[in-house]
């Protein structure tokens, strides 16, 4: 366990790595006795880092919903992140590749929550309730530490969150059985991926349950508008300066966004 002011110097160091568009050593070398309690602290810090320097706070992500990056990151359950507001785009976006260290791209879905949601015992049917609309998503994924990286160094670096792109078609969560949307992801007109949304836990609002459960053992819960990242049903595809970006998601419509 780390003292308060290891946390402290731990979340600067992540902040001042972005701002220097630099990785760092990983937080498990520097600090080697930090512990995922640590981490979701330091994690929190940085985000008042950034909130202080003008961002706002606009939901939540999930990452490692997914058994066999679970398996790889040797645990057994995903991890979580925040979003803020200067990292939400619009389909169509041209992104500057050098706002990132190492980009790459998941396929996902993002849930507007329509109410509050907050544990215990959340499930399914009370985040399909809660939600007001669904829309397909694209998460970029981003280090700013250096690699391998254990769990702690992942959920410190705000569970390897970039930015967000959303599109598409909105739809409400009875519209379509949301366990079957499909997509694929293409970089300059390859199909690098393609995947289902069942492959997200089972189905794409378990993440959410598990979240709203999570952060009620912290005292903090999901909020009227918050939007959601529920988790990739594509393995990440690295981007770089110049790519261009298609996810297709069939009937919901599509995503694109290049890098320049």
């Amino acid at each position: 366990m780390l003292t308060d002011e290891e946390r402290r110097r731990a979340a600067e160091a992540l902040f001042n790595a972005a701002c220097d568009r630099k990785a760092i050593p990983q937080l498990s070398k520097t600090f080697p006795n930090i512990e995922i309690e640590d981490a979701y602290r330091i994690q929190h810090l940085w985000a008042e880092h950034r909130i202080a320097a003008g961002a706002r706070m606009i939901g939540h992500k999930i990452g490692l919903t997914s058994r066999a990056m679970q398996m790889a990151s040797k645990i057994t359950e995903p991890d979580y992140g925040c979003m803020l507001d200067d990292a939400l785009y619009n389909d169509g976006a041209q992104i500057r590749a050098d706002t990132f260290l190492k980009p790459r791209l998941e396929v996902e879905l993002a849930f507007v929550l329509g109410a509050d949601l907050e544990g215990p015992g959340v499930r399914i049917y009370d985040v399909m309730r809660a939600t007001e609309l669904v829309i397909p998503a694209l998460e970029i994924i981003d280090y700013r530490t250096e690699v391998p990286r254990a769990i702690t160094d992942t959920i410190a670096d705000n569970a390897a969150f970039g930015a967000i792109v959303v599109g598409g078609r909105p739809i409400r969560p009875m519209d379509v059985d949301i366990r079957w949307i499909g997509a694929t992801l293409s970089k300059n007109g390859i199909i690098e991926e393609s995947g289902v949304s069942a492959a997200i836990m089972g189905h794409p609002a378990a993440g959410i349950a598990w979240l709203v459960n999570k952060l009620y053992a912290v005292g903090d819960k999901l909020k009227k508008g918050e939007i959601v990242l529920g988790g990739s049903f594509t393995r990440p595809v690295d981007v770089a300066k110049g790519d261009v970006i298609q996810a297709d998601y069939g009937p919901l419509g599509a995503v694109g966004l290049s890098f320049v």
